[in-house]
């Protein structure tokens, strides 16, 4: 044999050897997708605001966003309570098509100003109720919203919410987060609110409008970076894979 060469493995059971990492690769693959799913699970699975940030002072519209958790029952029902602390003045929800909306006010105990107005009540919460067959197994819904002024020097703003399926059942979304603590099993979402681009002195000329692209762009590149991380998951697992079965073909 000349220095440098393999001998090819003649062994009588070598075809079944490959028949047997041919088949156990599939395998390999299951295992990593299910690691995909139990890593990407938590991240979607909440009711939550997106875009999750908005500048504070101004006018935002955001989505509240409602996954279906369950495998045999539908979300027929969406209640979202509004602060009572920062009170908004104006909350107007875009028509969803299937669902039916409601807005409920609530008397403040310190009237708010804004604009130059006065005002006595302000929205507390909104009810969505499904006209149809509501949320699917498998799927979400988006509920937009324009809400504001927002709080000038608060740092975010909390939507307790309540999800109500076809079998009775209710999940409330309405835990605090607490820094530096594990993430509760049923979190309320939050709206983290930032300084303003143009600095504080403008805040109080903010009309209604979208919140800002580089929100949604921030949001998006958060998201892409949890995905590439998991895929990178799961090429490392295929990898260790083909090593190990390689090594085994080798030495046997």
């Amino acid at each position: 044999m000349t220095p440098g060469t393999t001998t090819p493995d003649t062994t009588p059971d070598a075809p079944h050897r490959g028949r047997r990492i041919a088949r156990r690769l599939p395998v390999i693959g299951g295992v990593a997708a299910a690691g995909v799913l139990v890593l990407a699970g938590p991240a979607f699975a909440h009711v939550s605001v997106v875009p999750g940030t908005a500048e504070q002072g101004s006018y935002a519209t955001v989505n509240i966003k409602v996954p279906n958790e369950r495998d045999h029952a539908s979300t027929v029902k969406v209640e979202v309570n509004l602060p009572t602390d920062h009170p908004l003045a104006s909350v107007m929800p875009q028509p969803v098509p299937g669902w039916k909306v409601e807005v409920t006010e609530a008397k403040l105990d310190k009237p708010l100003e804004t604009h130059g107005e006065k005002i006595d009540k302000a929205p507390s919460k909104i009810t969505w109720t499904a006209d149809g067959k509501g949320i699917a197994p498998g799927q979400f819904q988006q509920f937009p919203l324009s809400v504001g002024q927002l709080p000038d020097h608060a740092d975010q703003i909390v939507f307790k919410a309540l999800q109500t399926y076809d079998n009775k059942e209710v999940v409330r979304w309405i835990e605090p987060a607490k820094k530096g603590a594990p993430e509760p099993e049923n979190p309320a979402p939050v709206l983290a609110l930032t300084p303003p681009a143009g600095g504080a002195d403008g805040a109080g000329d903010a009309k209604p409008a979208a919140t800002t692209t580089a929100a949604a762009d921030a949001s998006g590149s958060d998201s892409t970076a949890r995905v590439l991380g998991v895929v990178g998951i799961v090429v490392g697992i295929i990898g260790v894979g083909f090593g190990v079965f390689a090594g085994r073909r080798r030495t046997a």
